[in-house]
């Protein structure tokens, strides 16, 4: 680092190999952060949020007509047969909950590594979290048939006198999801707070001021509310790093701990770990992305090499997925056990054209082996089209793994006899298409009426914040260019 001296400034220069482009552009002050933030929750409500917003309410209303018709109905109007007794139901489940991950993953792990790059998608990360649980919390409840009864997943006393069964999966999953809900709701609203009381400052009408003021529990932004919100913030970050690994690695005890080919493998927990963090950081660039071009403001906090970053995680983790299936079919060929070796080469690859859905298994490889392996080279990672055409291949592929699990594996399991093949029926593709206008329609009025980036959180990663950064025009200080 080659330093220069004048009478009154030390100069300090990074080399310009060493130099790193700054998390928010155009060297940006903390005024123009609060203001560009602010201003998407206080301006007017832009035509094409309702353009967006309807049909999602439309696809939402949809999606819960369906499953009160299925309720109402029962299990039977689903495609599920003898032997898929689970299908989309629990495809889509482990879909959405795979979807949360990247959230708790940038909020915990990436803040207590110190990685600030965090800051500007952490909020979008952390609402995105708690809107596909809400989604993947659907299923499990309906596809129990008997809804009313679902109570009795939780270890509370009933009439009845029965305990629920402690060794079934289904139970795992209920305190696996709802603890990674409470503590995610507590994570997004801890670190909203801030943000909540500028906004309630800045309020022009009473409404406004009054509910955001509420929300903003009298915060004031004194030493004493800030030393208590970064210890609250850390010891949340410090219970939500396991909760990264263990509500996924839960999930998959679903399937790991039944003797069914394909399912009977030690190899699902961080399989299935690395392919929700790969999701994931795939679904927050898909909503992210186009965020940026809606309000071009985010873009100065949103920048490429934030993009760039994410693109390498899903590299990396979609890398991990990639040896997670090519280990599965090297250990049923290695295992010697006919059933594995039948499932994966016969009912998934097809290799003697037995497989009921080995284009499946296809369509998987393709969108999450092959299609994150342009993120080696640097133009495809700062080319957004093509990295938004990617995660769109990731979102369609991890969907296409989570079937290709399930429905593979039970349509033709030990017994030819008792093959059968499955298809979805109206029912349960429009309940699915409607669990996306719920995401959607959540995650739109997050947009439109709280901040969608963490603004405190920005503002400490600006040379403006730092105290032995250079102020121009004062002619005092230390100037470092980064």
């Amino acid at each position: 680092m080659a330093t220069t001296t004048t009478d009154s400034v030390v100069t300090l220069t990074t080399p310009k190999e060493l130099q790193r482009e700054p998390l928010v552009a155009n060297n940006r002050g903390l005024s123009w952060i609060t203001n560009n933030v602010s201003a998407i929750s206080e301006g007017p409500t832009p035509f094409w949020w309702w353009v967006l917003f309807l049909p999602c309410v439309v696809l939402a209303t949809i999606g819960t007509l369906c499953i009160g018709y299925q309720i109402s109905n029962g299990v039977g109007v689903w495609g599920e047969n003898h032997p898929n007794g689970w299908a989309w139901d629990i495809t889509n489940f482990v879909f959405w909950i795979g979807i949360g991950h990247a959230g708790t993953l940038i909020s915990a792990i990436l803040f207590l590594t110190r990685q600030k790059w965090r800051t500007s998608i952490n909020r979008a990360a952390e609402a995105m979290t708690l809107f596909a649980v809400v989604c993947a919390g659907i299923f499990p409840g309906i596809h129990v048939g008997r809804v009313w009864m679902a109570w009795f997943l939780a270890p509370v006393p009933n009439a009845n006198g029965i305990w629920p069964n402690f060794r079934s999966p289904l139970l795992w999953d209920v305190f696996a999801v709802s603890t990674y809900f409470t503590v995610s709701v507590l994570f997004w609203y801890t670190g909203l707070v801030p943000d909540l009381a500028t906004l309630r400052d800045r309020a022009k009408s009473r409404v406004s001021k009054f509910l955001y003021g509420v929300f903003a529990l009298g915060w004031r932004g004194s030493n004493r509310n800030w030393r208590h919100y970064e210890m609250a913030y850390l010891l949340l970050a410090g219970i939500s790093t396991p909760l990264v690994l263990s509500v996924h690695s839960v999930v998959s005890f679903d399937f790991a701990t039944s003797v069914i080919p394909g399912w009977h493998t030690t190899i699902f927990p961080p399989y299935f770990v690395a392919g929700a963090i790969f999701g994931g950081f795939a679904m927050v660039l898909t909503i992210l992305l186009p965020a940026s071009i809606v309000y071009p403001q985010l873009r100065e906090m949103i920048t490429r090499g934030h993009v760039d970053k994410m693109a390498k995680i899903i590299l990396l983790t979609g890398t991990i997925v990639g040896y997670a299936y090519l280990m599965e079919l090297f250990i049923a060929y290695y295992s010697g056990n006919p059933y594995e070796k039948f499932t994966f080469f016969s009912a998934r690859i097809g290799w003697d054209g037995k497989g009921y859905y080995e284009w499946a298994y296809y369509v998987m490889m393709t969108c999450n082996v092959l299609s994150p392996q342009i993120f080696w080279f640097k133009w495809a990672r700062n080319n957004l089209i093509i990295v938004f055409i990617v995660c769109q291949f990731v979102n369609v592929g991890m969907w296409f793994e989570r079937f290709v699990i399930i429905v593979t594996s039970l349509a033709q399991d030990f017994l030819p006899s008792s093959w059968g093949h499955y298809s979805p029926s109206w029912v349960e593709i429009w309940t699915f298409i409607g669990t996306f206008g719920i995401f959607l329609s959540l995650f739109l009025l997050f947009m439109r009426f709280l901040p969608m980036i963490a603004m405190s959180e920005v503002k400490i990663v600006t040379p403006e914040a730092d105290p032995h950064a250079h102020i121009p025009g004062s002619g005092v200080g230390i100037e470092a260019h980064h």
